[in-house]
């Protein structure tokens, strides 16, 4: 098992989870982040962070999309170990639906 970041992240970015994690396996994109799926140890402390539960273990049924979207970005996006402040208008796309269709970007984000 291990953990992925899914579309709830999308446009709110919080990185509390990112200071939590004891292996380092955060990457930061544009607008979301996502976890390594090869270098997480589901040790899930990471998962109790997240304001917006956009962490999720890879057992939850129709996860498989977001497996693979955090693996293939996380191998592209700059790596993220400390805490960020959250975009200025973050809370206003926490309750937003479908965000992967309608916000998600491919571009890195800025990393440590």
């Amino acid at each position: 098992m291990t953990y992925i970041v899914n579309e709830n992240c999308i446009r709110c970015k919080y990185t509390d989870c990112v200071e939590v994690c004891p292996v380092d396996c955060f990457y930061e994109g544009e607008n979301m982040l996502v976890i390594h799926p090869d270098e997480c140890i589901d040790c899930g402390v990471c998962e109790p962070e997240c304001p917006v539960e956009a962490i999720q273990p890879d057992t939850v049924p129709g996860i498989e999309k977001w497996l693979e979207l955090n693996r293939i970005y996380a191998e592209q996006w700059p790596n993220i170990t400390a805490k960020k402040d959250p975009p200025p208008d973050a809370a206003d796309y926490e309750t937003v639906t479908d965000k992967y269709e309608k916000f998600f970007s491919p571009k890195p984000g800025e990393g440590d």
